[in-house]
């Protein structure tokens, strides 16, 4: 359940938005908070500017976090963002070990403003090569 000081930090994030397409860019933003709603960091979307796929805001903050601050401050930190992130970014807050993700749109809800990307799904083939791919990563998780 949101609170209103966690709609207070999304409406930021959503200026954040605004502020990437004022330059050319997508409109997402995010920014991360201390539990005292402190932002401790902020970005926005930069893709087409950057020229660069993965230059999404919660990416980036998630590299941010994982490079900038240490485990018990992620772990104390939310990120609050204009649009649920996408697997790719999902998967770099969780690795960065962020406490929570806030958002105000989900990705369904993104779809019903802009179906698809207008690129076709790419095909994956696998699993293949177990036993070779296992030796060579079992050392590490070991």
């Amino acid at each position: 359940m949101t609170t209103p000081d966690d709609h207070t930090l999304l409406r930021r994030a959503i200026a954040l938005a605004a502020e990437a397409i004022e330059s050319g860019n997508p409109p997402f933003g995010s920014l991360l908070a201390a539990p005292d709603g402190t932002v401790l960091a902020e970005d926005r979307n930069t893709t087409l500017t950057d020229r660069d796929i993965t230059a999404h805001p919660e990416l980036k903050l998630a590299r941010w976090a994982a490079r900038e601050l240490d485990a018990p401050t992620a772990a104390a930190t939310t990120m609050y963002t204009s649009c649920e992130p996408c697997s790719r970014c999902a998967a770099a807050v969780q690795q960065a070990g962020l406490r929570r993700v806030v958002f105000a749109l989900s990705g369904e809800q993104l779809l019903t403003l802009r179906p698809g990307n207008g690129r076709p799904p790419v095909p994956q083939e696998g699993p293949a090569l177990l036993e070779e791919v296992r030796a060579a990563m079992e050392p590490y998780y070991a």
